[in-house]
């Protein structure tokens, strides 16, 4: 998709983070976007600084792990424009500690926003994407957690293994059948956003955590602090890459020696490489 603008844009996750730099950078290039969040203060923070960007956004409370209110966003983008042209599954959160401790909680919680989040989203844009006709684009939020595993990381890393996949899986059958929408898999590494606070929105009900996630938190705080790129930097790599029609988007170029050196565990069935950051 070469031209963005004129066009529509949903984006989830869109409170904070990446999701809020990614309404700033395609207001900027003349988009119409549409707002989802659970973070309803936070969603109208970005408001206020897409209009301080000549913008005007759309905001809809919404829970991407809950399938009616996925469908109730798509409807809504769909009543106000009559058409979505750009679907960023964005919204993700984090969990941490060692596999055998993680609690049912913690997998619930991720899983259903991280990977059934994105699936809610495909389900409820895609087929009216195909039905608008014309170009258009999926991008979905992985990690390079979906590329690589370390400790402390499996049920993050678990759903944004699925989250590639499910991309990959999409971008075939989209080519199958012959449409013009286009899918891209973005995979940062480590960017200061507010996933470390990711707990922030976490529901009562599944409020249960891994009981030695504190013993981790400081290596992820320290990791995130040290990324060079700031979400602001990974939003306007993204909205560059749906432009070239790129799939795979990793922003952090040094972290390919970490996916490559996974890659060569597999081919050369060889025990997996701790790749935790040093």
């Amino acid at each position: 998709m070469k031209e963005i603008d004129g066009k529509v844009a949903v984006i989830t996750g869109a409170a904070s983070g990446i999701g809020r730099e990614l309404a700033l950078e395609l207001v900027r290039a003349k988009a119409s976007v549409v707002l989802g969040d659970v973070d309803e203060k936070g969603l109208a923070e970005t408001a206020a600084l897409v209009a301080e960007a000549g913008g005007v956004a759309r905001i809809v409370t919404c829970d991407v792990s809950k399938p009616e209110q996925v469908d109730e966003l798509a409807a809504r983008s769909y009543e106000q424009f009559g058409a979505v042209h750009l679907l960023f599954n964005n919204a993700g959160v984090g969990v941490l500690g060692p596999t055998w401790t993680t609690t049912l909680e913690d997998w619930q919680w991720v899983l259903g926003i991280n990977v059934m989040g994105v699936v809610h989203g495909i389900r409820a844009f895609v087929p009216r994407m195909i039905q608008q006709g014309g170009p258009a684009h999926v991008i979905n939020t992985a990690s390079v957690a979906g590329l690589v595993s370390i400790p402390g990381n499996s049920v993050y890393a678990v759903s944004k293994h699925s989250v590639v996949a499910l991309s990959e899986c999409l971008y075939h059958d989209l080519k199958v059948a012959g449409t013009s929408i286009g899918v891209s898999v973005l995979c940062p590494a480590y960017v200061n956003t507010g996933i470390g606070d990711s707990a922030r929105n976490r529901p009562q009900e599944l409020s249960a955590t891994n009981p030695h996630a504190a013993d981790y938190e400081p290596m992820l705080r320290k990791a995130l602090a040290s990324g060079r790129l700031s979400a602001a930097d990974v939003a306007k790599i993204t909205v560059e890459a749906v432009r070239n029609d790129r799939f795979y988007v990793l922003p952090h170029p040094k972290i390919k020696s970490s996916i490559e050196s996974r890659m060569r565990d597999i081919l050369d069935e060889r025990n997996p490489t701790n790749l935790l950051p040093t």
